[in-house]
């Protein structure tokens, strides 16, 4: 009886444990929708809050062309028509209104080179704007309407709390067909290596990005802006779901910059030179795989060298966020307010350090003795300065001590015949080394039967002759 009854008590614990397996392991309940209610669901709260902000953004800028005398006759216009001395260049896309005042961020490559821009809201008014500041190194820009306040404004949200998978809704003026909503996923976070701007960091999604909703919105569930659109992977020029948006946090810095007033934005510097971790590098220094950013150059007297940092050191974070490489760092450190300092986790022999490096400006020195070249040389209508840590930032010049930067080029004239570009470096003209502007300026003041340019350019050193 102790053996039958031990048996039972046996066979109704199993029994029991099985039960109770089985409710925790069964599918869940499907239940049939009764009525249109259970079925609905709809991204309609966060378009309705999200889209009175998004505008879109018409730019253009007048263009001369040349006109051949013989249009002068009368005689000659009547027969073959006025000619064309006057075309106009336009630009189409979208922005976001980030503050009540009417101040607009979009990308710089919307309104780059243009001269009146103006902006429709989705309630169909329009303003005129202007350019309050321009950032090519983000791609960002920023404008302030005219004539109006309390304008509806979209908040910004955490860029840094996205996650692969959380849903977003991108909101522009694809194609100019007019205000359009398309949802998707975040696809990546901190895309790098896609030569779209200086900070390559960019959140990658599957929603429909399309030409003309450049400068729109990225938007969260929440109804919050968490990054700028900004460009697609295409080989159509349709979007094949891949896009990418600057995020929130640096059109934050855009924006602030602007708010104070300032006509660029300006950065920590950091005063060194930085490479990726390739698999030899890690290997070779002990690291169990290629992340962060290897330093290879201290500028004397930076702030680098005031914390201590050394050549062969391995950066993998900034205030406890990590970087993967020398891209992720310059973003890190893109989005950091002057003043103060930052943490930067160090990996020297393979043992970590901490290390406190000062956030500061670059220094403009020397002087930048900014001039616009003249005259009749393949310099003329381009704007130079000396280079300094300060310019460098600026434009993005890596890689050089000394010389003289080129930081704009005037449409129609001799330097942009020539393929000039704003970041060449002008090393010699005719022989003669180019150290400082006045260098410049009194080289191309010369007659020449030709010009025998040395100019270096991202990196490689090019020479070229152009006739006198």
């Amino acid at each position: 009886m102790m053996r039958k009854a031990a048996l039972a008590i046996l066979l109704a614990s199993t029994s029991m444990a099985f039960a109770q397996t089985s409710a925790q392991t069964a599918p869940p309940v499907r239940v049939t929708p009764t009525d249109r209610a259970q079925v609905q669901y709809s991204y309609a709260p966060v378009v309705k809050r999200a889209t009175p902000a998004v505008v879109n953004v018409y730019a253009s800028r007048a263009e001369r062309r040349a006109v051949n005398p013989l249009f002068d006759d009368p005689v000659f216009r009547h027969f073959f028509g006025q000619g064309r001395g006057a075309e106009t260049a336009r630009s189409l896309g979208s922005g976001v209104i980030v503050d009540a005042t009417g101040l607009v961020v979009t990308n710089n490559h919307v309104i780059e080179g243009m001269t009146e821009v103006k902006v429709a809201l989705s309630d169909r008014r329009e303003f005129d704007a202007d350019i309050v500041l321009r950032d090519p190194r983000t791609d960002l820009a920023v404008l302030r309407l005219r004539g109006a306040k309390d304008f509806p404004q979209l908040e910004t949200g955490d860029s840094d709390g996205l996650e692969v998978g959380d849903i977003v809704l991108a909101i522009g003026n694809p194609f100019g067909v007019g205000q359009t909503v398309t949802q998707g996923i975040v696809s990546a976070l901190a895309r790098t290596q896609t030569g779209i701007s200086d900070y390559g960091f960019f959140i990658q999604t599957d929603a429909a990005i399309n030409p003309g909703n450049s400068g729109g919105a990225l938007v969260d569930m929440n109804g919050r802006l968490v990054g700028i659109n900004s460009a697609i992977y295409s080989r159509s020029g349709g979007s094949v779901g891949i896009g990418f948006a600057i995020p929130a946090s640096m059109v934050k810095v855009v924006v602030a910059s602007a708010k104070g007033g300032a006509q660029q934005v300006r950065r920590p510097w950091v005063g060194a030179a930085m490479q990726a971790v390739s698999k030899e590098i890690a290997d070779s220094i002990g690291m169990d795989r290629p992340t962060g950013a290897l330093v290879s150059e201290i500028i004397p007297q930076s702030p680098a060298e005031a914390a201590g940092l050394k050549r062969g050191d391995v950066i993998v974070s900034v205030d406890n966020v990590t970087v993967t490489d020398p891209e992720a760092f310059g973003f890190r450190m893109g989005t950091r307010e002057l003043g103060g300092a930052a943490s930067l986790g160090v990996l020297r022999n393979g043992k970590p350090v901490s290390l406190q490096v000062r956030l500061q400006a670059a220094p403009e020195t020397p002087p930048r003795e900014e001039i616009k070249l003249t005259g009749r040389s393949p310099f003329a209508g381009a704007v130079v300065a000396n280079y300094s840590p300060a310019v460098a930032e600026e434009t993005g010049v890596e890689g050089v001590r000394e010389g003289v930067v080129i930081l704009s080029v005037e449409d129609g004239t001799n330097a942009a015949s020539v393929n000039l570009q704003r970041g060449d470096v002008v090393m010699a003209v005719n022989d003669d080394r180019i150290s400082r502007t006045r260098d410049l300026q009194a080289a191309t003041a010369k007659r020449a039967m030709y010009w025998r340019l040395t100019i270096r350019r991202a990196g490689q050193v090019i020479q070229t002759v152009v006739g006198g």
